[in-house]
């Protein structure tokens, strides 16, 4: 009990150092599961939206759109427990100028289905819902009414080939039908689309670009009033994905083994027997064409030779009345009374020689038969040559019809190829990467106070310890006093660290993510095994210091541990042997200098932790630096031109020529811009190795003209750049990058995600959905948007010629439709304000889709998610700093109270001791802080190349400001923490304190 008593008594003494521990266990804990929590719990309500929703496993589209025999095949497939045909149809509209949306009919089997937000879901034709992006920027409501126009190539199916028959229809075949929706619309709803969670107002909006591939918005509509037998797409849940976690790897491979299955075999054969229904119906079209034309041409030939007749008909007549007068006047002039009427009575026989011969001359001789003739024989002509064209045309439709119909293409995706998904699922990993590095220092920094703290709380017991274990007490039972109190203080301060770990931090956390995306049912969990570990991790460390404090003590003999410990012997150190500078040091700096490297290990301590502090403060500010000039250098650095204006592709002229009649323009190049896809090709040499090397990247596809090739490096900075070490890359001479036709430039933020580099294969889809194996000549230098420049060359021989390879007979390149221009890149005269003003005018015209100022956009890019994290680590950072700073004065204090008693009663003033002692820990604390700030900077080079997000490459930069607030922080934490340490000093007694220790 007597034993019981003195460690609770101990313990009490030793409340300064019960706190710090408990303090830093706090704090770790706190960062280790505050930044996963908030993540986890992102992680879990959105996966439990998604399966609310039946938001897709699989996405199945076409380049032919999809037939009932394509949805049964899928139907068919292992492992696959819903299919769901949708129809979707793209429409344009009025809305401050040409607008497009995709007219989305809502499944009837459960499968991405929109959630409710506001009003009711429609049920009849002509209600639809829509988004709140799409109230947010019209102005509209519930109840409002709009109408929309049909594009004539909107949906999937339009671009498959038509099999223009005679009668010039362009049909897909003769049953499929492409779906139509009402075009007269009541909005009933608003509804959140479960494919993209973007908050309309929050970053994602703002910078966001839409290019001519992708609608604006998207109208949900039901099945009512849609009419079209072709589908646009199929979409799939797989069995037992629901049961899992959308975003773990056990999910993504269960839903790779169903997508290759339907890449195995089915795709290929139901690719095939598209193809060949395609075919069937282009044939069976010429054949009804040619059966129609036949009848058509045998009832003219009919009529035509009705006429004739007839006609023929009446020249006889006329030549057999000629011919019996002729007769009747030669029996008159040359014979008898009855052979005159023997001839009158018959009509003489011709031979038809004669005969023909008398026609040709009535019929000369008369204009309305030679008129008649004339008819006839140009009626016959006419046909004649109809029939023959027409059969000619027929031919060559049968001849043409198989390279008219290219090889249908299957794409087969997942849910990594939305790009709602993808995005957040790319942030928080990347702020969950962040929450898994930074507890790894404050575990270490947590390891090495602790050892400085119960090493002097044992070392303070020396004599206590030998008595005890003189007395028999067991050196575990002793060393139970040191290791419960380290415990208790762990388990304390991991505790209050929990609930700031899965309350606070996820709260603040998840405020800022639902500034970014909308997540229903977003809710604070707690996970025992996690929390459990976390602070399990953190007792596992302390106690292990504890531990071997107490074995570094104990392994004495209680003889020896009840005897005083001898002072460290004092040693020259290697300032004395400078000696012009140390002749000139006064008595006490030379005392301070000897005490500083006499003590080691309070040396490592204190510049290890201070430097960890300094370090976590210099990353978070590098990351806060990085991400704040993101904007400046990528819209006036990198991208050179001030404005970007892109239009429809029937537009295309008039916006140029809008944008040349305003005035503003100092130089341009027209280009063409696609929204489309960047993966990495199955037969390439990326580096698989490099973090986020799989999956795919949405681009903007930029081809330029080949005559102005050249002219691209004037609107856009072109440096080659190589990838660095710890968060560097190497950045290449301005200018020393040209586009050629060998291959594309990608987009510095495409190729760190992916792990392209030069040489690279890459798999490149085009806005059309058609894909192309490209060879990576460079990566250029961006920050901002995954840009991939392309040769108006090279694109056509990656997309017009890769038709060519799957078919026997394809058309030439001279015949492949040039590419329109549909973009402008420009420069202006006049300030920021005049171009963002004017960028906002153009966008009012009917012809321009997009203009984006890049004034503006530099201006305005912020980056919330990023920030409000980095505010949180430079908290968390200055808060270890200042509890690190506090444990270390206290054990100097605590170790050297006789030295403290001794200078008091050589007549040292309080002033004086306070001098004494923390010019020591300054100046400790600058050593710290001097090996703080490299070693933040590093830190921060590795924590921002664990960062992949969507489109944005983050270059590392620290500005001089941040390392003079890091240092500045430190250096008022420390002269706080003398706040506290100094009435701790005027409190010493000479007396006690320097009484023996026997």
């Amino acid at each position: 009990m007597a034993f019981v008593k003195d460690m609770l008594r101990m313990w009490a003494h030793s409340w300064k150092r019960f706190i710090s521990i408990a303090m830093i266990t706090l704090l770790g804990v706190a960062v280790l599961t505050g930044i996963y929590a908030g993540c986890r719990d992102a992680f879990r309500s959105t996966d439990r939206f998604f399966d609310a929703q039946g938001l897709h496993d699989v996405q199945v589209l076409s380049t032919a759109g999809l037939s009932n025999g394509d949805i049964a095949a899928l139907r068919k497939v292992n492992g696959v427990a819903k299919v769901q045909a949708e129809r979707s149809q793209e429409v344009t509209f009025d809305l401050d100028g040409r607008k497009s949306a995709t007219m989305q009919e809502i499944g009837t089997n459960g499968i991405d289905q929109p959630y409710l937000q506001e009003g009711r879901m429609p049920k009849k034709a002509g209600e639809i819902a829509v988004t709140r992006k799409f109230i947010r920027d019209s102005g509209k409501r519930i109840g409002s009414r709009l109408t929309v126009t049909p594009e004539s190539a909107s949906s999937d199916t339009s671009d498959t080939n038509d099999t223009n028959g005679a009668d010039g229809t362009n049909e897909t075949n003769g049953t499929d039908e492409a779906p139509s929706f009402p075009t007269k619309l009541t909005i009933v709803g608003v509804v959140l689309d479960p494919q993209n969670l973007s908050n309309p107002d929050g970053y994602s909006a703002m910078t966001s670009f839409r290019s001519t591939a992708t609608t604006d918005y998207t109208f949900f509509a039901p099945s009512d009033g849609v009419t079209g037998t072709l589908y646009t797409s199929a979409t799939l849940l797989v069995k037992g994905t629901a049961a899992e976690s959308t975003f773990d790897e056990s999910y993504e491979n269960t839903v790779k083994q169903v997508t290759d299955r339907i890449d195995g075999t089915v795709k290929t054969d139901r690719q095939k027997a598209r193809r060949q229904e395609l075919l069937d119906a282009g044939n069976k079209k010429i054949a009804d064409a040619r059966a129609e034309a036949d009848k058509k041409f045998a009832d003219a030939q009919s009529q035509i030779d009705a006429n004739r007749q007839q006609f023929n008909q009446q020249v006889d007549q006329i030549v057999s009345m000629q011919a019996g007068a002729a007769a009747a006047g030669a029996a008159t002039n040359g014979a008898n009374a009855g052979a005159a009427a023997a001839a009158g009575a018959t009509t003489p026989q011709l031979d038809e020689t004669t005969r023909e011969t008398m026609r040709e001359t009535i019929i000369a001789a008369s204009p309305e038969l030679t008129q008649a003739k004339q008819q006839l024989d140009q009626a016959q002509s006419q046909l004649n040559e109809q029939k023959a064209s027409t059969e000619q045309t027929l031919k060559t439709k049968e001849n043409e019809l198989k390279t008219s119909i290219p090889q249908v293409r299957w794409y087969v995706q997942d849910r990594q190829s939305l790009g709602g998904f993808s995005a957040l699922k790319s942030d928080l990993d990347s702020i969950q990467s962040l929450g898994n590095a930074f507890p790894i220092v404050f575990l270490l920094v947590a390891v090495m106070m602790s050892l400085t703290a119960m090493a002097r709380m044992v070392e303070e017991d020396r004599s206590l310890i030998g008595t005890y274990v003189g007395l028999g007490y067991g050196r575990l039972a002793v060393a139970s006093r040191y290791l419960l109190f380290a415990l208790l203080a762990c388990l304390i301060g991991g505790g209050l660290g929990l609930i700031a770990g899965f309350l606070g931090i996820p709260a603040f956390l998840l405020v800022v993510l639902q500034g970014m995306y909308v997540m229903p049912g977003l809710r604070l969990e707690y996970d025992w095994l996690y929390g459990s570990l976390g602070i399990a991790l953190f007792v596992v460390g302390v106690l292990a210091a504890t531990i071997y404090a107490c074995v570094q003590e104990m392994r004495m003999t209680p003889a020896a541990l009840m005897r005083p410990k001898a002072p460290r012997a004092g040693s020259r150190i290697l300032l004395e042997r400078i000696r012009p500078v140390w002749n000139r040091i006064g008595f006490l700096g030379k005392v301070t200098a000897r005490n500083i490297f006499r003590f080691k290990s309070r040396l490592i301590m204190t510049v290890g932790g201070v430097a960890g502090c300094t370090a976590l403060i210099v990353c978070g500010l590098a990351i806060n630096d990085t991400v704040a000039d993101l904007g400046i250098k990528q819209y006036r650095d990198i991208y050179q031109y001030d404005l970007m204006v892109v239009s429809d592709d029937s537009d295309a002229s008039a916006m140029r020529t809008k944008v040349a009649s305003d005035g503003r323009v100092t130089s341009s190049l027209d280009v063409r811009i696609e929204s489309g896809d960047l993966a990495i090709s199955g037969g390439g040499d990326g580096d698989s190795g490099k973090a986020g090397s799989s999956g795919s990247e949405s681009i903007q596809l930029v081809a330029v003209p080949e005559k102005h090739l050249s002219d691209l490096g004037e609107m856009v900075t072109l440096q080659p750049v190589s990838s660095g070490m710890l968060g560097t890359s190497g950045v290449g001479k301005t200018g020393s990058l040209k586009l050629d036709d060998d291959g594309v430039i990608v987009a510095q933020s495409a190729a760190s995600a992916l792990g392209v580099k030069a040489g690279s294969k890459v798999r490149l889809t085009n806005g059309d959905g058609v894909r192309a194996t490209a060879k990576v000549s460079a990566v250029n230098r961006n920050l901002i948007g995954s840009d991939v420049y392309v040769s108006e060359t090279y694109y056509a021989k990656l997309f017009d010629s890769k038709d060519a390879k799957n078919t026997k007979n394809s058309k030439s390149s001279e015949d492949s439709e040039a590419l329109t221009w549909n973009a402008m890149l420009a420069k202006l005269s006049g300030s920021d304000t005049s171009q963002t003003d004017y960028a906002e005018s153009l966008e009012e015209d009917s012809s321009v889709m997009k203009a984006v100022s890049c004034a503006h956009m530099a201006d305005s890019f912020k980056f919330d998610l990023m920030g409000a994290v980095v505010a949180l680590i430079v908290a968390l950072a200055g808060g270890l700093a200042l509890v690190v700073l506090f444990t270390l004065a206290n054990t100097n204090v605590s170790e050297r109270v006789r030295e403290m008693a001794t200078l008091k009663v050589l007549g040292f003033f309080d002033r004086e001791v306070h001098h004494y002692v923390n010019r020591e820990m300054m100046i400790l604390t600058v050593m710290g802080v001097i090996l703080g700030l490299p070693l933040g900077r590093l830190v921060g080079g590795m924590l921002t190349m664990a960062l992949n997000m969507p489109s944005l490459y983050f270059e590392v930069e620290v500005k001089p400001l941040s390392y003079v607030i890091a240092a500045v922080a430190t250096m008022a934490f420390a002269l706080l923490v003398q706040l506290f340490v100094n009435p701790v000093l005027d409190r010493i007694d000479p007396i006690s304190s320097l009484k023996s220790v026997e």
